[in-house]
């Protein structure tokens, strides 16, 4: 991804080197030496030693024009090695000291995705899912022209339908236990903050099944209606269509 700036970086540092005088500050290691052992650490895949020599690099020299490149490597190289708390807190220094560096859309695509690899079972709670989906929609949002908003904008679609799912799990479990006021409310945020994902009809016939278990048959009517407008052709529409005539009038008989 960096290996042009690799080249560059290299010519560069090396031509500074060969420029230094006797006046200037003695420091411990040079920022061609430290790089020098962050790459081969990375090349060998130790990414944990990489990104402390990276980080070390821009600590050491702040200054340099290098410092900001020196967190995106940092920051890789912890998401490399699956230190996701590593990765977030390199790109949050990079966000802080540079936000308007050209690997800003870069930085966030890489905190979402720290984020995104952490998102658990749909049983459990989605704890990383809503952090992923901030990321991801704000370098949507800001970089729409970005590299990386193509990409963004498909997790953003899969963790749309993760929370959807969950949503789901949860206002099934809900009806089971005949606890209608919880199970209708799940069932309001899927459709109304996740009207693109699977679960949206599904939702739609639940709500009609709630609100005719509640003796509310207005209301599932109003939601049936919604369900075959928008997706007529669904197996849901189709199920909803066999149930007896009455059962949005609530006298079906469970």
């Amino acid at each position: 991804m960096h290996t042009k700036k690799i080249f560059a970086l290299m010519t560069i540092l090396a031509l500074g080197a060969c420029a230094g005088t006797d006046n200037d500050i003695s420091v411990e290691r040079s920022l061609p030496e430290i790089y020098t052992t962050a790459y081969a650490e990375f090349n060998d895949e130790n990414y944990d030693a990489a990104a402390a020599e990276f980080l070390h690099a821009e600590t050491q020299y702040p200054s340099s024009p290098w410092a900001a490149d020196a967190l995106v490597m940092a920051a890789y190289s912890y998401y490399m090695d699956e230190d996701f708390a590593g990765a977030i807190l390199a790109a949050d220094r990079f966000m802080r000291f540079h936000p308007g560096h050209r690997d800003v859309p870069y930085m966030l695509y890489l905190r979402g995705m720290c984020y995104y690899r952490q998102v658990s079972d749909v049983r459990r709670e989605p704890g990383m899912s809503a952090y992923a989906l901030q990321q991801f929609q704000q370098l949507v949002d800001r970089f729409p022209n970005s590299e990386y908003a193509e990409n963004a904008k498909n997790k953003i679609i899969i963790l749309k339908n993760y929370v959807a799912g969950k949503a789901m799990y949860s206002a099934r479990a809900d009806m089971a236990r005949e606890n209608w006021p919880s199970a209708i409310s799940r069932l309001q945020s899927v459709v109304q903050s996740a009207q693109e994902t699977v679960m949206t009809p599904e939702a739609l016939y639940r709500l009609t099944e709630c609100y005719t278990a509640i003796g509310l048959p207005e209301q599932a009517y109003g939601y049936a209606e919604m369900l075959r407008l928008n997706f007529p052709d669904n197996d849901w529409t189709k199920k909803l269509d066999k149930k007896p005539a009455d059962f949005e009038s609530g006298t079906e008989q469970k």
